[in-house]
């Protein structure tokens, strides 16, 4: 931990990124493949075609503040952080429960007892794209004048529920904290940044009343994969500026991670960025013909011409996925476990990604490694960056300390509660009916929580919420009102 006194005088702090993290996913969740057949839809329309296998899901004991108490409680007591330590806290999220109040000023009750109130930070807010910002607001500040030396935790949680109907499949819950400061083990690659923004209505929530948001599917997939291009354009230049190198393609990427509201749009991804790759390389019909030889064809063919003429788009995607098949695999089909059996967490989901490749992989194999991220949130906010993850893999160094700290996540996946789908359907009709309801009391069990998880116990006549923590021995602490 540095010098509070007299780290911020020091100079530019060195290998700003992710120290530690924290992964946070509900007890409950449903099959895939049963959901299919209790939906009435054809076999493998979830499981194949959305690459899904298992969906996390809350019952109305949870709530964002809830989600977000239980990550940031856990981060801090399993890396031992001293809470007097913190000078940042921020939260990036969607799932909104008052248009007022910050969740993370109820985060600040972890604060009370060590007196620690000098912490700045509020909620960020954009679609799935908020865990993003607020991560590059940590490293800009650690990065700048107002820096003292303290440490930022950065926060994404979300829960995504969606209408019955086609969108129901790729909803998901859970939450990711992150612990941001100098010496690094996952540091971020400054001039790797690109941004793309613009307005669009794919994906939004007007009313209020409801969790449930406003989707336009086939545009939403078009704004994510146009994101995708404008990112990686803008991000392989900054590649070729930094590596010195006339081409920067997937060549110069170690591993490759993506926002993921469903495992296939990763894969469709991956393959789209190989076609990039194909296009911007006159030189690789002859140099590399093997590797893009189902994409010969395709040579005089502009990116843009995918969305505009959707018969040839799908040709030149079946033909990029087949081309890039040994590429996904090794470079990002690790990175999907909690993705493929949580869901659509919204703003945690990249950083799922990260934590599932980060527990997926030897340590060996992650040491001095480039990863590239992009993330997306409808309306619409973009971007792609990267980390350098550091070459000390000894067993005291940081990297050791963070990898070893998700080891426990496949296990926890596999202890969870599956619920058949009509228990499923019943919980989401409960959190319809009670959405942002005073006077309530939540109905559903306790024993459906893991340890550890803080839980709603009533919403008062002013719309106050009271928490408690379910503990390992069942025994209920930290009762909070906020």
């Amino acid at each position: 931990m540095p010098d509070k006194c007299c780290t911020a005088r020091l100079g530019w702090p060195e290998n700003v990124g992710i120290i530690a993290m924290e992964v946070y996913f509900p007890y409950n969740c449903v099959n895939q493949e049963k959901l299919e057949e209790f939906d009435g839809v054809s076999k493998g329309k979830y499981t194949i075609g959305l690459g899904q296998r298992n969906m996390g899901f809350c019952g109305d004991r949870e709530d964002i503040n809830s989600l977000s108490l239980t990550v940031v409680h856990k981060l801090m007591e399993n890396n031992s952080i001293n809470p007097d330590d913190i000078g940042r806290l921020e939260v990036g999220t969607e799932t909104l429960i008052d248009k007022s109040k910050s969740v993370k000023s109820v985060l600040m009750q972890l604060f009370e007892e060590s007196g620690n109130t000098n912490i700045e930070g509020v909620d960020t807010t954009n679609a799935c794209y908020g865990g993003t910002q607020a991560l590059f607001n940590a490293v800009s500040w650690i990065e700048s004048s107002a820096w003292d030396g303290r440490l930022a935790i950065v926060v994404a949680a979300d829960i995504a529920v969606y209408a019955a109907g086609s969108a129901r499949s790729t909803g998901g819950a859970g939450a990711v904290a992150m612990l941001v400061g100098p010496g690094a083990p996952l540091v971020m690659e400054r001039g790797m940044r690109s941004i793309h923004m613009q307005h669009a209505y794919d994906f939004y929530k007007p009313n209020m009343s409801s969790e449930y948001p406003v989707v336009d599917g086939k545009l939403s997939v078009r704004c994510y994969f146009h994101a995708l291009d404008q990112c990686y354009s803008r991000y392989t230049e900054k590649g070729r500026q930094l590596d010195n190198k006339t081409l920067f393609t997937l060549e110069d990427i170690d591993y490759a991670m993506f926002h993921t509201p469903f495992c296939r749009i990763v894969q469709k991804s991956l393959a789209r960025l190989m076609f990039h790759d194909f296009l911007c390389d006159p030189e690789c019909d002859s140099s590399d013909g093997e590797k893009y030889a189902d994409l010969a064809k395709f040579r005089n063919v502009k990116l843009e011409e995918t969305f505009q003429d959707e018969a040839k788009g799908r040709e030149i995607e079946k033909a990029s996925m087949k081309c890039s098949q040994k590429v996904y695999d090794k470079k990002t089909e690790p990175s999907l476990c909690i993705s493929r059996d949580v869901g659509n967490m919204y703003t945690p989901s990249l950083y799922g990604c990260l934590a599932s490749l980060l527990f997926s992989e030897s340590i060996e194999d992650l040491a001095g490694k480039r990863l590239m991220l992009f993330s997306y949130g409808s309306g619409l906010a973009s971007a792609m960056f990267s980390f350098r993850i550091s070459d000390d893999i000894g067993s005291s160094s940081p990297l050791h300390a963070l990898v070893t700290s998700l080891k426990d996540i496949p296990a926890r996946l596999e202890s969870r509660r599956q619920v058949e789908p009509g228990e499923f359907l019943k919980t989401l009709t409960t959190r319809e009916h009670t959405h942002n309801k005073n006077n309530y009391s939540p109905t559903c069990s306790e024993e459906e929580l893991f340890p550890g998880t803080y839980y709603l116990t009533n919403v008062d006549e002013k719309f106050r919420r009271t928490y408690q923590r379910k503990t390992n021995q069942a025994v209920e602490e930290s009762c909070m009102v906020v």
